[in-house]
Formats: structure tokens, C-alpha cells, sequence
């Protein structure tokens, strides 16, 4: 199993990110229909303030990495790069591991910039807990 260099995992990444921002307007989308259905004569869009917007940012970013790296080791962009995440083995990442790693990579990004010095490809949370994230492509018969 070769571990994945800093392109695979910086694109997906970025889809990562595209899947959160379109997951983010959904809910905005909800709360305004919400607020719409519940008072409709004195609507207003909602305005959240940017702390509260960043807090939900954060928190919608770490419940989707943590429930992939969980359930199946793949988010959507690694669906698209080809690429998993496991544990120490070769298995899939514990909850715990999962929680830490995700919130690791949310508030400290910088940390996969690692990956392109690392001989071994990892970045600083892989290093911290022991993960790894592999090629993996789906073998076409």
C-alpha cells in the first residue's frame, strides 16, 4: 500500500471543502424556510454572526470527517483521488481517532503541508495519531 502525496490529498481536500460550503447553504436554506414557515409576516433572512457561522463551519466539517473516516475510511474526495484513511493495521479509524484527526485537520490544515517533506508521506496528524492515507482505487475486473 502506498501512502498518498500532497496533490491527492490537497484536491481531495478542496472537494472536501466544496461538499461542506454546499452542505452549509443547505442549512441556511433550512433555517430560512423554517423561518419563513413559522412567521411569515414579519420575515427577515437571518443574519448569523460570523463566530456563530464559523463555529457551524467548524463543527459540520469535523461531524463530516469523523463519520466517513469512520463508517468507510473515504470521504467524497477521497472517493474521487482514489485514496482511504486508516489506522494503525491497515483497519479503519476508531470513533475517538476519527474525532481528533478531523478536528486536528479543521483547525490546523496547514499540518497536511507535511506530506511533501515527509519521506513517508504523512502529514502531522497522521504522525500524532498514526494514520495513514492510502491509494486505494477500486480494481476494475
Amino acid at each position: 500500500m502506498t501512502n498518498a502525496g500532497i496533490v491527492s490529498r490537497g484536491l481531495a481536500a478542496l472537494v472536501d471543502m466544496l461538499v461542506v460550503v454546499v452542505t452549509m447553504g443547505l442549512l441556511y436554506l433550512g433555517l430560512v424556510l423554517t423561518t419563513l414557515v413559522l412567521n411569515p409576516t414579519s420575515f427577515r433572512f437571518p443574519a448569523p454572526n460570523l463566530i456563530f457561522s464559523t463555529a457551524m463551519t467548524a463543527a459540520v466539517s469535523v461531524l463530516y470527517l469523523t463519520a466517513c473516516w469512520t463508517l468507510s475510511g473515504r470521504t467524497a474526495g477521497a472517493i474521487l483521488l482514489g485514496i482511504r484513511v486508516v489506522g494503525r493495521g491497515a483497519g479503519r479509524l476508531g470513533v475517538a481517532v476519527a474525532i481528533v484527526r478531523a478536528a486536528a485537520c479543521v483547525l490546523f490544515p496547514i499540518g497536511l503541508l507535511w506530506v511533501a517533506v515527509d519521506r513517508q508521506r504523512r502529514s502531522i496528524q497522521d504522525i500524532a495519531l498514526g494514520s495513514r492515507v492510502i491509494y486505494d482505487r477500486p480494481s476494475v475486473p
